[in-house]
């Protein structure tokens, strides 16, 4: 079964004991639990520096076929990352298929103003975003998407306890997906699956900070069919992407 990780970072993590972050580190652990590519964002990007960070991302991975780049973007008040149009059509010439927000961290209110031309050019441009849950609340990613409603949000990280609230997001949007990284709820894929459909989810570990193996098994010993699983384990991500993350 093919699996792409939508939720993978390289890069040493300055608080976790969890590796190097390396490259080899990360395709070796990969390769351990049977995952054939990933969609993968930079520790600098967020803990230190988003500009330099996506540069160093896109080095790491220019000889790297399994491994596609994700970008962190801030608001181009800041100057940061450029202005919007500069930022997308560079990401889109260094191949980078999503990209990664940190609000909470990043200091920025996912539905202000400041932030409306940044979804809205990242909509333009076909590039879905990455969201831990703890970065936003689910009111601000349900006004996020329901305000740009061609842009595809993938909330990662959410824990079981956020299956009520979740489903709610999920019941009055169509472009916010769930991804696997702590699913950990008894039944929770199966369940959502069940009330949403599969093409809601998406694959993914959480790794360097998590073990890609918990991800793995929750999807591969899940109660889905087969079918089910292919869509989440890649062909979702593939949808979102364009294609552009390894194309089949």
């Amino acid at each position: 079964m093919e699996l792409i990780d939508a939720d993978a970072l390289l890069g040493r993590h300055p608080r976790a004991d969890v590796g190097l972050g390396t490259v080899a580190q990360l395709l070796s652990r990969m390769d351990a639990v049977g995952i054939g590519a990933a969609v993968v964002g930079h520790t600098l990007s967020w803990l230190h520096d988003p500009a330099v960070g996506n540069e160093q991302v896109v080095e790491l991975v220019a000889e790297q076929p399994r491994l596609s780049p994700a970008w962190v973007m801030l608001p181009s008040h800041s100057g940061e990352t450029g202005p919007v149009d500069r930022f997308t059509a560079a990401a889109r010439d260094n191949g980078v298929v999503a990209v990664r927000l940190y609000p909470a961290d990043h200091g920025f209110d996912l539905t202000g103003s400041d932030c409306a031309p940044m979804l809205a050019a990242l909509a333009d441009a076909g590039l879905p975003v990455l969201l831990d849950a703890a970065q936003a609340s689910w009111a601000a990613i349900e006004t996020a998407a329901t305000t740009h409603p061609d842009l595809s949000i993938v909330v990662g990280q959410v824990g079981y306890r956020s299956l009520r609230a979740m489903a709610g997001v999920l019941d009055r949007t169509s472009n916010v997906h769930i991804g696997l990284a702590n699913m950990s709820s008894h039944c929770g894929l199966e369940w959502l699956v069940d009330q949403f459909g599969e093409r809601r989810l998406v694959f993914g570990t959480g790794a360097l900070e998590r073990d890609p193996a918990e991800a793995v098994t929750r999807l591969l010993w899940s109660e889905l069919t087969d079918g089910q699983v292919a869509a989440i384990g890649a062909a979702n991500l593939r949808d979102l992407t364009a294609g552009r993350c390894v194309p089949a």
